[in-house]
């Protein structure tokens, strides 16, 4: 399969290179098309009132200054059309619940399901103040990939993938399938004079039970199927 590879936290993160490696453990060709900066929580936005820079970098990646969205639209009309699957990721930080409608890494996804593309984004959690293993997490990245491969997602669907954050030595985790979390973010800020900081604890949001956000915190590979 040719797959074209996206993120939301710019192409010279350790995610996207992690993918990368998943992707060619598993025999496919990949093609690299990402921001050319770091573009976090920027949802569906796209970009229409400026001219896009493209810079090449080698035969199989390209740099885009714009957003994850964007580079999904001109890898499916110009530089990849033959492209057979979309995989966004593996972000640095979870994306579960009502995080997808802010993620850049799930927009990305959800924009090739609109040209029919059959998508899968891949976030990491990551529990405060540890680092993320990026070879362990290339290893859970081949493994849920090698699942998700072997059945057919449909038209006008795509895949949600959030791996959890295990401490070092714990046993593989499962894959579970599972519905998206339908409770929001929680809305805690801290005020200072007539300033508002966000302050809330993103490992303290309410959750449904056995929905995507219960069954990544509580340490297993979480998998849902959206739609557009």
């Amino acid at each position: 399969m040719v797959f074209v590879l996206t993120n939301d936290d710019g192409i010279d993160a350790p995610g996207i290179k992690a993918l990368y490696q998943a992707v060619q453990q598993l025999g496919h060709e990949a093609i690299v098309v990402a921001p050319l900066e770091h573009h976090s929580g920027c949802g569906h936005q796209v970009t229409t009132n400026r001219p896009i820079q493209v810079q090449q970098r080698s035969d199989w990646e390209y740099a885009i200054q714009g957003t994850p969205v964007d580079c999904v639209r001109l890898a499916l009309s110009h530089l990849c059309p033959n492209v057979e699957m979309v995989l966004s990721g593996i972000n640095f930080g979870g994306n579960l619940g009502s995080d997808v409608y802010i993620s850049g890494t799930v927009a990305a996804v959800r924009e090739a399901s609109l040209h029919r593309i059959p998508g899968i984004a891949l976030s990491h959690y990551r529990q405060r103040n540890r680092d993320i293993d990026w070879e362990v997490a290339v290893r859970r990245t081949v493994k849920v990939l090698s699942h998700l491969l072997s059945s057919s997602v449909q038209p006008g669907a795509y895949l949600n993938v959030n791996l959890p954050h295990l401490p070092e030595g714990a046993p593989e985790p499962k894959i579970v399938h599972c519905s998206p979390c339908s409770q929001p973010l929680p809305a805690v800020y801290r005020v200072e004079a007539n300033q508002f900081y966000y302050s809330a604890d993103y490992s303290k949001r309410p959750r449904d039970p056995n929905a995507d956000v219960d069954v990544c915190f509580a340490g297993y590979i979480a998998v849902t199927e959206l739609r557009v």
